[in-house]
């Protein structure tokens, strides 16, 4: 029998059969996914192959191949990684330049790992009416920053549904995967497209301005209108994994595009003689906050961060 992964509870993962029903399903023994040692080698969004026992028990003992994922280096494991979702159509990052921050950092680690397996991404500003002017001129500069490296950003409130008439056909019959840290409002932004959802929401953290997990488990949600969504756990880092940093200047548009200019075909744009990318960034046309994201992906590589798939 053969099916879609719609959740996955960390021991339990149901799936959606191509007869409709919907079975809870475990893992058969020791499964490997092609030789990568992952903490979860099954993800919300891969067609599976499932048996049952003679006493009733379903299992999953084959994955379809996937067409894409998004994979990240597992925060408490350094040599495993942890695959947030598969199959998807597109990424929709749920970010906020207050209430807690989203750091620049995050947003690159998270759109340089989208780009790497091949996984269009769209930037959500939320909490857009609650914040003072002086964080809406930054908003609109973030905004502009991204709009100009590539990516479609919509400023939105989840809370009073600002925004969500331009967000909505964007989702239509796609499979779209939520991420961003906790406390976003990844909740309230499902919560207002599917209302009988009822996800739990939680207040920021008044003490670190972080959000608390409401999301402990990765599941994929039917929309009305055609399509789903993939809602995910709060995540506090976006550790790489698995890239080389030769291949990391390419997931980096702007800084790709002027990279065919170096003098060098290696060049690493850290020091090197009449590099294209260097003198792009004195110049303002690659923004310093994009350059220092790339280098903290290259320092990974120096601190041992990669690894190679097993």
């Amino acid at each position: 029998m053969r099916g879609l992964v719609i959740k996955n509870t960390g021991s339990w993962y149901t799936v959606r059969t191509d007869e409709g029903g919907t079975v809870d399903c475990k893992i058969k023994g020791n499964f490997r996914l092609k030789g990568i040692r992952s903490t979860n080698p099954v993800a919300v969004g891969d067609i599976v192959d499932i048996v049952c026992n003679k006493e009733g028990t379903a299992f999953i003992t084959s994955i379809c191949d996937r067409r894409n994922y998004i994979i990240r280096k597992s925060q408490n494991l350094s040599k495993q990684s942890h695959i947030i979702a598969a199959n998807v159509d597109q990424a929709f990052l749920i970010v906020t330049v207050n209430f807690p921050q989203t750091s620049t950092i995050f947003i690159d680690r998270f759109l340089a790992t989208a780009e790497a397996y091949s996984v269009p991404t769209v930037l959500l500003f939320n909490k857009t009416d609650i914040l003072s002017d002086e964080e809406r001129h930054y908003q609109d500069m973030m905004m502009t920053l991204y709009e100009t490296v590539g990516y479609r950003c919509v400023a939105i409130s989840a809370t009073v549904g600002q925004g969500m008439d331009v967000v909505r056909p964007l989702l239509k019959d796609k499979i779209t995967l939520l991420s961003g840290h906790s406390g976003v409002g990844k909740s309230t932004f499902v919560n207002c497209l599917l209302p009988g959802a009822n996800l739990r929401t939680a207040e920021i953290s008044d003490a670190h301005n972080t959000g608390m997990h409401t999301t402990t488990f990765s599941e994929m949600l039917q929309l009305p209108e055609g399509g789903y969504i993939i809602d995910t756990p709060g995540i506090k880092g976006f550790g790489t994994f698995d890239m080389e940093p030769e291949e990391l200047t390419s997931y980096f548009k702007d800084i790709f595009h002027y990279s065919k200019k170096c003098r060098f075909n290696n060049c690493t744009h850290t020091h090197e003689p009449g590099c294209a990318v260097l003198k792009a960034v004195e110049e303002h046309y690659i923004a310093a906050s994009r350059y220092q994201s790339y280098l903290s992906m290259l320092q990974d590589k120096e601190e041992g961060k990669y690894r190679e798939a097993y």
